[in-house]
């Protein structure tokens, strides 16, 4: 009998030695994750990103492809696939292509690399390891990591949830948090392919145009269109509706709308004109790309300007910052889902 014990009892201690052996630490995963994201040569994804904008929630489309950490393609579009817009980076540069305009936009950009992104592997992986203060906890099939995020308004989204499969380190999620830790964009992974093969012209402007263009032909847009204009959350800015003009122009009407209070600023909103299918041109930009969560745009010191459902929008303001010019975009698009 005591010989059976002394069995009984060694196995279960060879089984609680078995166990502690299989549990990581935090820096063995951040060390995994680390190999994987330099070794790899590239990968697909597609997930839905949802944008919380302040009582609404707007669902997004998104496909992502990376060829050794140097060639990107992200297509951002709406359910109804009445949106779609791309943002490219090849040798040449970052390329943001709305295809329903046929309408191409090239930046001397450092993107992604300038801060967070919350659907790119390799951006969650340097946001762990920037982030001494990172937690981290393992559950039976997933890592969990809280970071801080590296977003230029980052004291609006200071933290992040990233959870990985244990399996193959693949993202499964990922939760974008107010200071409150009220998540405002939300990733969810539907598939991750890290054997992918890319074309040489996977990258190219051109064919990516094209073939976007053929599930979205360009759109054309006629003259007395109309638009529903659209009004930022001004109150959070300590400001308030002085003006409301509207302009006759080529395409049809311009409204300006003019902010006066703590801080100034204008906001512009015009349809935009297609261009022909025949003239594919690309307009070199001086701003830096600005991914307002439902839209790529351009933002200076001064101003935002993006383009949605085939309107033209900009903010200009010299009071503002490039922080405050995204929140006013991003509330005008709640209003919009209204």
């Amino acid at each position: 009998m005591k010989k059976r014990k002394l069995v009984w009892l060694l196995c279960l201690v060879a089984l609680f030695v078995l166990a502690a052996c299989g549990e990581k630490s935090k820096e063995d995963v951040e060390k995994d994750l680390a190999n994987k994201a330099e070794e790899m040569k590239g990968y697909k994804a597609t997930a839905q990103m949802t944008l919380q904008a302040g009582e609404e929630k707007q669902a997004y489309n998104v496909e992502i492809w990376n060829k050794e950490n140097n060639f990107y393609r992200v297509e951002l579009s709406t359910a109804k696939k009445d949106q779609s817009q791309m943002i490219l980076k090849n040798d040449s540069g970052v390329y943001v292509l709305t295809p329903s305009l046929n309408k191409s936009f090239k930046f001397q950009s450092e993107w992604p690399n300038n801060s967070s992104q919350a659907y790119l592997f390799e951006a969650l992986v340097k946001d762990i390891q920037s982030d001494q203060e990172a937690t981290f906890k393992e559950t039976d099939n997933h890592y969990v990591f809280e970071t801080k995020t590296r977003y230029p308004n980052s004291h609006m989204l200071p933290l992040q949830e990233i959870t990985f499969q244990k399996k193959d380190l693949s993202p499964v999620s990922v939760k974008v948090m107010d200071p409150d830790r009220k998540p405002v964009l939300t990733v969810n992974f539907k598939k991750v392919d890290f054997d992918a093969k890319f074309e040489d012209s996977s990258f190219d402007v051109k064919k990516n145009m094209t073939g976007a263009q053929l599930e979205m032909p360009v759109v054309a847009q006629s003259k007395d269109e109309e638009f529903t204009v659209l009004y930022p959350d001004a109150k959070s800015m300590g400001s308030e509706l002085l003006e409301e003009n509207e302009m006759v122009t080529a395409e049809g009407k311009r409204i300006v709308l003019t902010y006066g209070g703590n801080k100034a600023f204008t906001v512009i909103q015009e349809k935009a004109s297609a261009l022909p299918t025949a003239s594919v041109e690309t307009a070199s930009m001086s701003g830096e790309v600005a991914n307002l969560g439902f839209a790529f745009g351009e933002i200076t010191e001064q101003s935002l300007s993006w383009n949605y459902k085939g309107v033209d929008y900009m903010v200009a303001s010299k009071d503002l910052s490039k922080e405050e010019m995204i929140e006013v975009a991003q509330s005008m698009q709640a209003a919009m889902e209204k």
